[in-house]
């Protein structure tokens, strides 16, 4: 069994992103996986940094620091968010900025005279992040490139230390049909037991 943490970023509780979110942590605890399901607008998370969280060494709120305990310890870490801009909804990059902490999530190495060489300290060692768009994806990459990937492979993972990072784009959404949405939430489920291990409705971790 693994412990995967689950953060969804949406603010439409019928989205697809819900839809998502349901079906992966649906196949994951079918799989005999503990799953902790985060919906971030449902649960009110302030994505507000305060300058008095910024010092490594602080005094962190029950909230934040719960959260850290959960994703410092966790086996698997799986986002799921729309591409909003190129970018994550305010609210969970506001999560980034408060959860993946220095000395939670990553250190730097001592002596390194101001250059930030990182050393990842989260356990988990596979992550997944499934995205919606609503840009096709010959017209997103060739006027956008995936700015996306890169913030969540290099800029979070990477730099945390997790060294499978898989990711997975679903659209055109607002065109798409109910066929569609189907087959990309069996897909997603499939993903999802492919990262971190098992099949569903054996029990095998």
């Amino acid at each position: 069994m693994m412990r995967i943490t689950l953060v969804l970023a949406h603010p439409d509780p019928a989205s697809f992103n819900h839809a998502l979110a349901d079906a992966v942590a649906a196949a994951l605890s079918s799989a005999g996986h503990s799953v902790s399901l985060h919906d971030l607008y449902a649960e009110h998370f302030d994505p507000v940094l305060p300058a008095d969280e910024i010092a490594s060494e602080c005094d962190l709120p029950n909230d934040i620091a719960g959260w850290c305990d959960e994703i410092s310890s966790a086996d698997g870490i799986v986002i799921v968010h729309p591409n909003w801009w190129g970018q994550p909804p305010a609210i969970l990059k506001g999560w980034v900025d408060r959860v993946i902490r220095p000395g939670v999530a990553y250190r730097f190495v001592e002596d390194d005279c101001g250059e930030g060489v990182p050393v990842g300290l989260l356990e988990a060692r596979s992550a997944l992040v499934l995205n919606t768009a609503n840009t096709p994806d010959e017209r997103e990459l060739a006027v956008f490139g995936d700015p996306l990937q890169r913030t969540w492979e290099d800029c979070v993972f990477g730099l945390c230390g997790v060294d499978d990072v898989r990711r997975r784009v679903f659209g055109v959404v607002c065109t798409s049909s109910a066929q569609d949405r189907e087959r990309w939430l069996e897909e997603a489920a499939a993903l999802a037991l492919e990262c971190f291990g098992g099949r569903a409705g054996t029990g095998a971790a």
